[in-house]
């Protein structure tokens, strides 16, 4: 025994421990979380890129995920490449999925 520290005692009652209902409350409580925080933001873009990678035509100006504007020449719906005038005598096969934005027109002209 010292004499700064007292000795503990057990409770007398035993300790309760904490049921299942209250871990499967909390598994459902963070499922929700993921869902409304990650997983559905996540999906949303998901479907809103692939919707703008249908939607690409012939004279389109885009922008790619690597910061090159170009105007669409060519759209192969069989392969989900295109092709990209960034010049005058300068094209670029692309792959649909690299287009990050469809830009407004005359956007290349004012650049």
């Amino acid at each position: 025994m010292s004499l700064f520290i007292s000795n503990a005692h057990a409770a007398a009652a035993p300790a309760q421990q904490g049921g299942g209902m209250e871990m499967i409350i909390m598994l459902l409580v963070f499922g929700l979380v993921f869902y409304f925080m990650i997983y559905r933001p996540q999906a949303k873009r998901v479907k809103e890129h692939k919707s703008l990678m249908s939607e690409l035509s012939k004279g389109d100006e885009v922008l790619t995920q690597g910061g090159i504007v170009g105007k669409i020449v060519k759209v192969s719906d069989e392969k989900d490449f295109i092709v990209v005038s960034l010049a005058e005598n300068t094209e670029v096969t692309l792959q649909k999925a690299a287009v990050s934005a469809v830009l407004p027109k005359g956007t290349m002209k004012n650049l």
